[in-house]
C-alpha cells in the first residue's frame, strides 16, 4: 500500500487476519528488538524462527534433550542469543547465527517464564518465574540461582520467606508468582500473591519498595513498556492496571537510595510503601465491565499507546485494544480456538496471536485509501469535469518559479556515511551490531526422495547399456530408446542430448512413410525374380 494515500487519521492498530504461519504445533512467540525475526516455541521442544517480511521459516533450533513444550522464548537485546524454558524444567541458551546450543540448565521447578537480562548483549543473567516456587536470578554459566523474597514482614523489620498456601489436603504450595526486569535491567519489579508490586535490587536480593494494588488480588502478569515509562499488571480480579513509573531511567538504584534516606527511622513495612509511593503511580484500569473475562498475555504497543490483552475464555479468540487513555477502540475476533499467546510487533500496527491449535495469526491494519487526507485542496469528482489548463501549467520550468531564486545551497557538501539514529531505538550502542536478518539456508530433499532419484538414474544407465528395456514404440511406427538422451562424452562423463523438435519428427515421419512405399513395390517384382530362378532350376 502507497505510504502516500493511507488516512493518518485513522486508528494505527490492526483490524483483519493477514496471514496465519503453521508449523507443528507452536506455543509461545516473542519479536526480535526491530520485528524483523519472529521466534515461536512449539509442543515437541524445537523453536522456529520466521523471517517476518517473507513469512518464510529462517531457521529451526532443535535440541535432542529436550522434547517437553515450549514454556516461554525470550530475544537478547541485539538478537544474537535466545532463551526459551521447557516444561521438562530446562533452560536453553541458543546461538541464533549458527544455530548451535550454547548451555542448557535443569531447574528444580517448571519455569512458566524466562527472561534475558535486557542491559547486556551477551547475556549471562536470567529471571525465571518457576511453577510452584519463588522467581530467581539464574547464572547461565555457572548454573547457580538465586530466589528473590516475594513478601515483607508487617510486623518486624525483616523479611519473610516466599508465601505459601495450603490446599485442602494439607499439602503446601506456592503461588505462581510474576516478575519482569525494568528497562535497562538494574531491578526486578516483582507482582506476589497478595496483590503486590515489590521492586527489588536482585543484586542483592533486598525489596526496596512496595506498592499495594487496589482489590489485593494475585498478579499473574507483569510487563514493561518498550520505553519503560509505564507498567503493566494483570492481576485475578480481571482488571489490567497501568502505573506510571517516577524513577528516572538509568538512575533508579541512586534515587531509592535518597528516598530511603529521607523516610528517616520509620516501620520498614511503612517505609518501603512510602517509598513504593513515589515509585509507581496508578494511570489507568481496563476491564470489560460487561462479560469480566480474565484476560491473557496482556502487553503494550511497541510505541506505548495502545494496550491490548486477549481474551481467556475457552472457545473464542478475541483481543481487546485500548488506547491508553482507557477507551476501548477495537475487538478483533478470529477463529473459534482459544487464544493462549499474543505480541504487538515492535515497529508497525502488528499482533501476532497464538491459536490452543498452534496456528499464529498475523493480524494488521486495513488501510483505506483517502488522498484528502494528505492534500486538503484536493477535490473528489463524482464524475469527469472539462478543466482548461494554464499556458505554462505543463511546462518543464514554469515561469512562476523562474522568477524565485534557489534556497538550496549546492556547494553544501552531503554526509552519506554516518547513520542517523532512529528514534524507536535511541538507547542502540552503535558500537554492537545487531542481528536483523539470517542468511536463507536452502534444505535438504528428505531421504526418501534422494533414494528415489539415484534408484531411477541407476535404472537409466542399465537401459542405456542394454537398449533393449527402453525401447518403445513411439509415435507413427518409430522405435524411441529412452535412455538415448543420455551421450557419453571422451571424458566418460554423461551429457544430456537434446530433444527434437515437433518438425524434424515429422520429416523422419513422413521419410519412413516414402521407404515403407518403396519397399511395396519392390515386393512383387523380388517374387516374379524367384518364380523365374525356380523354372529355369
Amino acid at each position: 500500500m502507497n505510504a502516500s494515500i493511507i488516512d493518518p487519521l485513522q486508528g494505527d492498530f490492526p483490524e483483519v487476519i493477514e496471514e496465519y504461519l503453521e508449523h507443528g504445533c507452536m506455543k509461545c512467540i516473542a519479536f526480535n528488538r526491530r520485528g524483523t525475526l519472529l521466534a515461536a516455541g512449539c509442543n515437541d521442544g524445537s523453536c522456529v524462527i520466521w523471517d517476518f517480511e517473507t513469512r518464510g521459516i529462517a531457521k529451526i533450533l532443535h535440541d535432542n534433550e529436550c522434547s517437553s513444550p515450549i514454556t516461554s522464548i525470550c530475544w537478547s537485546k541485539y538478537g544474537h542469543r535466545i532463551l526459551v524454558s521447557a516444561a521438562d524444567k530446562s533452560l536453553i541458551l541458543w546461538d541464533v547465527m549458527s544455530g548451535k546450543k550454547i548451555t542448557r540448565i535443569v531447574l528444580q521447578q517448571t519455569p512458566l517464564q524466562a527472561r534475558l537480562h535486557p542491559g547486556s548483549s551477551t547475556p549471562s543473567l536470567c529471571l525465571a518465574c518457576p511453577l510452584s516456587c519463588a522467581p530467581m536470578i539464574v547464572d547461565l554459566n555457572t548454573g547457580n540461582s538465586t530466589l528473590l523474597k516475594v513478601s515483607v514482614s508487617e510486623t518486624s523489620n525483616g523479611l519473610i520467606p516466599p508465601s505459601r498456601n495450603k490446599s485442602s489436603d494439607g499439602i503446601t504450595s506456592f503461588t505462581p508468582t510474576a516478575a519482569c526486569f525494568n528497562k535497562y535491567g538494574t531491578l526486578v519489579y516483582l507482582g506476589n500473591s497478595k496483590g503486590e508490586i515489590l521492586v527489588i535490587d536482585y543484586k542483592n536480593g533486598e525489596v526496596r519498595a512496595v506498592v499495594p494494588i487496589t482489590g489485593g488480588s494475585v498478579v499473574k502478569n507483569i510487563v514493561f513498556s518498550r520505553n519503560g515509562q509505564y507498567l503493566l499488571t494483570n492481576s485475578n480480579d480481571r482488571v489490567i492496571r497501568i502505573y506510571e513509573n517516577l524513577l528516572p531511567l538509568k538512575d533508579e538504584v541512586r534515587t531509592l537510595d535518597e528516598l530511603n534516606e529521607n523516610c528517616g527511622d520509620v516501620n520498614n513495612s511503612e517505609k518501603l510503601k512510602v517509598i513504593g509511593s513515589k515509585c509507581l503511580i496508578l494511570f489507568r484500569e481496563f476491564q470489560d465491565a460487561i462479560t469480566k473475562v480474565h484476560w491473557k498475555a496482556p502487553c503494550f504497543s511497541g510505541d506505548g499507546e495502545w494496550v491490548v490483552g486477549g481474551s481467556a475464555c475457552k472457545g473464542e479468540h478475541k483481543i481487546y485494544i485500548w488506547d491508553r487513555a482507557g477507551h476501548l477502540v477495537k475487538i478483533l475476533e478470529g477463529p473459534k480456538e482459544a487464544l493462549i499467546d499474543l505480541a504487538w510487533h515492535p515497529v508497525h500496527p502488528f499482533v501476532v496471536s497464538v491459536s490452543l491449535n498452534g496456528f499464529v495469526y498475523i493480524w494488521a491494519k486495513d488501510y483505506t485509501e483517502n488522498w484528502s487526507a494528505f492534500a486538503p485542496d484536493f477535490k473528489e469528482l463524482e464524475e469527469n469535469e472539462e478543466y482548461v489548463e494554464r499556458e505554462d501549467e505543463f511546462d518543464l520550468i514554469p515561469d512562476t518559479e523562474k522568477v524565485k531564486a534557489p534556497d538550496v545551497n549546492e556547494d553544501e557538501e552531503v554526509d552519506i556515511i554516518s547513520v542517523e539514529k532512529d528514534a524507536t531505538f535511541s538507547d542502540s550502542d552503535m558500537s554492537q551490531e545487531e542481528l536483523c536478518f539470517l542468511p536463507a539456508t536452502p534444505s535438504r530433499d528428505p531421504l526418501e526422495q534422494q533414494d528415489k532419484c539415484a534408484e531411477s538414474s541407476s535404472k537409466l544407465l542399465d537401459s542405456n547399456n542394454t537398449g533393449s528395456p527402453s525401447e518403445e514404440a513411439g509415435p507413427n511406427g518409430l522405435m524411441m530408446n529412452h535412455a538415448s538422451s543420455l551421450l557419453e562424452d571422451d571424458a566418460g562423463r554423461f551429457k544430456r542430448k537434446r530433444k527434437p523438435s515437433e518438425k524434424v519428427l515429422e520429416l523422419q515421419a513422413e521419410k519412413v512413410k516414402k521407404s515403407s512405399k518403396s519397399s511395396k513395390l519392390a515386393k512383387p517384382k523380388n517374387k516374379s525374380l524367384v518364380d523365374q530362378d525356380n523354372g529355369s532350376g
